[in-house]
């Protein structure tokens, strides 16, 4: 797809969970649809119901080969459309690797964390599954937005599919820390994966903080402010908070149906302050040390005993899985401790339910509740304790959040008691101060929060996103064509080439001819390197020349039998014709006495540094240093570099993991230009591979062939991938 085709069509938004908004059940062997509980589809409701908009995802149950037919019939009227999955696929690829791998790493308990290849190569296959699903409807003009972390895969299996296709992804859980999510065999797998799409939404800066160190040190990609570039795909990484529906929970709470079922409760709850906690059955939730904190206390505040109740509501979740088997038990057995330790008749410290409430009596829950508990022990952003600062309003507009500083939400709701879910003494205090603080204060509390929550709420959320996401598609560069075997560019360019008599071609060495080394003395051209060069020099036609930043004795030494053209060191020494090397006029290196203690001090400082001296130029090379402290010495030597040389003629460099320092009246295409200048070539070529590079394609004339090897943007016309296809394209052209 092109950008006149993406214009021609009306936008479309299609979705892409693992879950669709409704779930399928069977009732008398009738199919039924049941609308999914939960913020997101709550949200995204705004969007797929619109126009031609779709949401694609598993309808929540086995469907048999007979019944595909009418659920997908049923389903299209909904703009819905299902993926079907087997139960081996929903064992392996759901219940396995994603939440026995992923779920328990990404929220910090590795030691629950499984590694099965099996799990994860069906993982691969349902994601397989979902982007053929996608690419049967996608259309040019369409924003494909996929969300969490059973989909990681998905966005770059669609990008190969489609490079033009504008693609989001939103994780919904914490993105952990790089020494925990380096623990994942399959870790780069799943972030070049999450690197396909023109934008990845977080829920905290932390998880963006987090996400942008795991893709430098294991991917040895750079991170520019919020853009990361990867191959030829550029991808922006930013955080936004989702919301809930705020004035539906807050107009729920104060509905007729909502004010009845309070006035029922009333009656029948306890009498005294009411506690309330809402979760769904799992480690991540801090429901242990929730209760454990409670019975601290009911210890240290006897006072209490009888005046206040936790009411606990434990949603049921994957209660087949041992582990959470062990939960249940461990918290059962800890409530009926706490109970008959500190009950009494007529009264119990905490009265614990298993199961599912409907909307509207937790709505009348959230309005009657003094105190809400949310302690998760790591949660992406937790929207409960929001729900209940929406739900607070008239006689009922006083409350006491504490909420756990591991929740995203902690870092919106500052009025709420910030405590430590490990800290379980600073948790019973934080109760203490929550039931003793006036009314007051807590109102004062509560409308602050509730005007974060009203103006950040989920539509806010989708309309940042997508608005986002529409600048980094409008902000995208042009794709450059690649030229591959076959291919229409590759033609022409080939085709050019025969018909020429008079031919220039402009090749830098590293990254170019050959690639990158760990020390750059390494980078020795092999013996079929040096036959295809020799054979394009041999060509009467040809005019070679290497134009490279190395220093001239390496180049001599490597490359001086050739019949070409070299320039070193960017232009500063060129030997032309095989003749003698001759330095450029009016260059000096007297500022290299100033600049080198500097360099020298950040070497000194970091391990795998080394500089390169030339004669014109001051190279520090951190290819082997370990990659984020090489990344942020790197950020610090540039911020001095340019400080000290401000006033001088001279320019900074930052390649590929090198920062080299050089005078600015010296550059590839000032060298490039002059060549040019004295003959007039019917054929140019230019290939090279880092921003030094740039200034020879932009030096080059109309209708030259410019080849940017690596990822773009780029002022080249064409790209390959790496070195090895450029030597492929030139064996191809010495025939």
């Amino acid at each position: 797809m092109n950008s006149e085709q993406e214009s021609a069509r009306p936008q479309r938004v299609i979705i892409v969970s693992n879950r669709l908004p409704v779930q399928m059940q069977r009732k008398e062997g009738a199919i039924q649809w049941k609308p999914s509980a939960g913020g997101l589809a709550t949200g995204l409701g705004s969007i797929y119901k619109q126009g031609r908009n779709l949401w694609i995802g598993w309808p929540g149950a086995e469907v048999t080969a007979v019944e595909q037919d009418a659920v997908i019939e049923s389903l299209a009227g909904q703009n819905l459309r299902p993926v079907f999955l087997t139960p081996g696929e929903i064992d392996d690829y759901y219940e396995g690797f994603s939440n026995e791998t992923l779920w328990p790493l990404f929220h910090y308990f590795p030691s629950y964390a499984e590694y099965h290849p099996r799990q994860f190569e069906t993982y691969r296959q349902v994601n397989e599954k979902f982007a053929r699903s996608v690419l049967e409807v996608v259309q040019p003009g369409d924003v494909v937005w996929v969300q969490d972390y059973q989909l990681l895969l998905l966005p770059q299996l669609l990008r190969q599919a489609l490079p033009q296709l504008t693609i989001g992804f939103f994780l919904h859980i914490p993105f952990p820390s790089f020494e925990i999510f380096r623990l994942l065999p399959w870790r780069k797998e799943l972030l070049a994966g999450m690197l396909g799409a023109d934008l990845i939404g977080f829920h905290t800066h932390d998880d963006v903080r987090h996400f942008a160190s795991s893709v430098t040190r294991l991917l040895g990609l750079s991170v520019d402010g919020n853009n990361i570039s990867s191959g030829l795909q550029q991808t922006r990484v930013d955080a936004f908070p989702i919301g809930i529906d705020y004035e539906h929970y807050h107009n729920l709470a104060q509905s007729p149906p909502t004010r009845r079922t309070v006035r029922h409760l009333r009656k029948t709850l306890q009498d005294g302050r009411l506690m309330l906690s809402i979760d769904r059955l799992d480690y991540s939730k801090g429901i242990i040390p929730r209760l454990q904190a409670y019975q601290i206390f009911l210890e240290r505040h006897p006072e209490w005993h009888g005046e206040v109740s936790l009411l606990q509501l434990i949603v049921p979740s994957r209660d087949r899985v041992p582990k959470y088997i062990e939960l249940k038990e461990e918290m059962e057995q800890l409530v009926g401790k706490i109970n008959g330790a500190f009950g009494r008749l007529g009264w119990s410290p905490i009265q614990h339910f298993y199961r599912s409430f409907p909307p509207r009596l937790l709505s009348a829950l959230y309005r009657l509740a003094d105190v809400a508990l949310v302690t998760p022990m790591r949660d992406g952003m937790n929207l409960v304790c929001k729900e209940y600062i929406a739900s607070k309003s008239g006689r009922y507009s006083n409350g006491v959040l504490v909420l756990s500083e591991m929740a995203g939400a902690a870092r919106e709701l500052n009025d709420a008691l910030i405590i430590n879910p490990n800290d379980i003494w600073q948790m019973a205090e934080a109760i203490q101060q929550a039931l003793t603080m006036p009314n007051a204060e807590q109102e004062r509390r509560i409308a602050t929060m509730q005007q974060t929550l009203s103006r950040f709420n989920i539509h806010h959320w989708v309309r940042d996103f997508m608005d986002t996401l529409g600048r980094c598609r409008r902000q995208r560069p042009a794709l450059i064509a690649a030229l591959t075997p076959g291919s229409l560019q590759m033609n022409t360019l080939t085709g050019s080439y025969r018909q020429a008599r008079q031919r220039a071609l402009f090749l830098d060495y590293d990254g170019t001819l050959t690639g990158f080394q760990p020390r750059p003395e390494d980078a020795v051209p092999d013996a079929a390197l040096l036959n295809t060069l020799h054979r394009l020099c041999a060509d009467p036609c040809n005019r070679v020349i290497i134009i490279s930043g190395r220093d001239r004795h390496t180049l001599q030494a490597w490359l001086g039998n050739l019949k070409a053209d070299l320039i070193a060191e960017h232009g500063a020494w060129r030997r032309l014709e095989a003749g003698e090397w001759q330095q450029a006029p009016y260059l000096n290196a007297q500022w290299k006495d100033f600049v080198r203690p500097l360099m020298q001090s950040f070497t000194n400082r970091t391990p795998g540094t080394f500089i390169e001296e030339k004669s014109y130029s001051l190279a520090w090379h951190y290819r082997n240093a370990d990659e984020g402290l090489g990344q942020l010495r790197a950020y610090e030597l540039s911020q001095e570099l340019n400080h000290q040389i401000a006033g001088h003629s001279l320019q900074l460099l930052k390649g590929n993991k090198v920062l080299e320092l050089k005078s600015s009246a010296v550059h590839k295409g000032s060298a490039a230009r002059q060549l040019l200048e004295k003959t007039a070539y019917d054929f140019v070529l230019a290939i090279g591979d880092d921003y030094t590079d740039e200034d020879t394609f932009r030096a080059m004339p109309e209708g030259a062939f410019t080849i940017k090897v690596g990822e773009p943007p780029s002022a080249a016309r064409y790209f390959v991938a790496n070195s090895d296809e450029v030597r492929l394209l030139l064996k191809e052209l010495a025939g």
